[in-house]
């Protein structure tokens, strides 16, 4: 069983519309603190070997200007990489699928203290990038129901135990009671970091419903207060 609501609650998140290198863009953002010293935490996150234990197989030259791809998802370049060093680490990849201009994608760790770590996830998409009308219609949840997937399994990595869910496992999981009620609150935590970048309300929930719906392949419940 996953603890739906301590693991959307565990997990802060941003939305902010600003122009980056000239261009209008979506800076998305989370963050969330695991239990485990920032060396293993940076060796999760960077190994071929245990990125799939977690989030998805991975092929490529995983190193400073090699290029990745994630089975049947993204693919792009390291385009930068920061063993931890002084109690932070990080790397910076692009992030696309298909022809279109990629996103930037940036971790961040930071030791907390010797048994845990921050992990800082920035996802940089411009404007200009998305299909026409995308935003519009389906807001930052699009994407941020997939990275509050990512740092579930994480968490549930580290967490260890019988009760976490294999990736391979995950599709069948999203369709379950307890993976629709994951994604809805995840929908409606998005929505309302939306709203604090200055989108109506209205506006905001209805393109969180209708992520919820793709998701899900149903209509949405109506959204928790």
């Amino acid at each position: 069983m996953v603890d739906v609501n301590a693991q959307i609650d565990a997990v802060s998140r941003s939305i902010e519309t600003k122009e980056v290198d000239g261009a209008l863009s979506y800076v998305q953002q989370l963050a969330q603190t695991y239990p485990s010293p920032i060396d293993d935490v940076w060796d999760a996150v960077t190994s071929a070997e245990r990125i799939p234990r977690w989030f998805l197989p991975v092929s490529g030259d995983l190193r400073l200007g090699g290029r990745y791809q994630l089975e049947g998802n993204a693919g792009g370049e390291i385009r930068s990489c920061d063993p931890p060093n002084g109690g932070t680490a990080g790397y910076t990849i692009t992030w696309g699928m298909g022809a279109g201009e990629p996103a930037l994608v940036s971790i961040r760790l930071t030791e907390v203290d010797a048994s845990s770590t921050r992990l800082e996830l920035e996802n940089v998409a411009s404007a200009a990038s998305l299909p026409e009308g995308m935003w519009e219609q389906f807001g930052p949840s699009a994407t941020g129901i997939g990275w509050d997937q990512g740092l579930l399994g994480l968490a549930l990595h580290f967490g260890g135990g019988d009760d976490g869910i294999a990736p391979e496992e995950a599709a069948a999981w999203v369709v379950t009671d307890e993976g629709k009620a994951f994604m809805r609150r995840s929908a409606d935590a998005w929505a309302a970091a939306q709203q604090l970048d200055g989108v109506d309300a209205e506006v905001a929930r209805g393109a969180a419903d209708r992520t919820y719906g793709t998701y899900t392949g149903e209509l949405p419940p109506p959204a928790m207060g």
